[in-house]
């Protein structure tokens, strides 16, 4: 909804106050659809030419994101460290009784009580090779930290090429602008033995290219990419809170300190009080 309030907001101040100057809209809806058609056409070509078919879908399935907002919100962060908890009491205790939940955690009973993560492929196989790591005895807790970092950075840049190649959009959008207000010139020279009042309008024409070029780069696709990241990287806290609490438990610090520890690495904004989650845990520990 922010988005689309953002959109709203640019137009009409633009627009609103090109009229209030006393400018007319005629000369720019006449030559918008064949400026767009150069402008806006050129962009995707030079999108497509950059991109491979899987980042170009990627691409534009992300850009719902900036409408959206972050997948994860702040119950699904207390959620996590409530299935980090079920999990690590199960580890400690009974080390064999816990293979069944990270062998097929679609099967599991305490991984099928959250949905939304169970859903998320990443986080799910990120709990569970970490795991699984440990009960082969690899538990150099500053080895599989450095593991974990690595492959939490490479899913994160994973994510952040739509950003960049919306980005690169809008840098190349000012240029085409200049390239259809060029080719607008062009044709105006080819009508010098116009009257005045017709090159005036033509070479209107030719400068909507501009206009609608750097409006395109500045008002709507950079804005886009910039919005995209922020949402990337809010959802990136999700995997590191995985990370911080796995790690403590390396440590060997007992299930509700490690817990603590990723409740203390929350984002000010989603972390559960205290007393909330320990309400949580309580009911974990009742349904356990």
């Amino acid at each position: 909804m922010v988005g689309f309030i953002g959109i709203g907001v640019i137009f009409v101040m633009v627009f609103g106050g090109y009229m209030l100057a006393g400018g007319k809209l005629g000369i720019i809806l006449k030559s918008l659809p064949f400026e767009m058609i150069m402008i806006g056409g050129a962009a995707v070509g030079a999108f497509v030419i950059s991109n491979d078919g899987a980042s170009i879908k990627h691409t534009l399935k992300d850009i719902g994101k900036v409408f959206k907002g972050p997948r994860w919100k702040p119950d699904d962060y207390r959620d996590l460290l409530c299935l980090l908890f079920a999990l690590l009491r199960i580890a400690r205790t009974n080390p064999v009784a816990v293979e069944p939940h990270i062998e097929a955690p679609e099967e599991s009973s305490i991984f099928t009580q959250y949905p939304r993560i169970l859903a998320d492929r990443e986080s799910v196989s990120l709990i569970c090779d970490t795991m699984r790591s440990a009960s082969m005895n690899y538990d150099d807790p500053h080895q599989v930290e450095e593991v974990l970092e690595k492959r939490i950075e490479a899913t994160y840049h994973h994510a952040t090429h739509s950003t960049h190649a919306l980005q690169s959009v809008a840098d190349g959008l000012p240029a085409l602008g200049i390239v259809a207000a060029v080719l607008g010139v062009i044709k105006t020279m080819g009508s010098i033995d116009q009257p005045p009042e017709v090159l005036g309008k033509m070479i209107g024409g030719a400068l909507v290219g501009t206009f609608l070029g750097v409006f395109l780069a500045y008002g709507l696709v950079g804005p886009f990419a910039a919005k995209l990241k922020t949402v990337i990287d809010e959802d990136a806290h999700f995997h590191r809170l995985i990370r911080e609490v796995l790690v403590a438990n390396l440590h060997r610090h007992a299930p509700a300190i490690c817990i603590e520890v990723g409740r203390q690495n929350t984002p000010n904004h989603y972390r559960p009080s205290f007393s909330e989650l320990e309400e949580a845990l309580k009911s974990t520990k009742e349904a356990a």
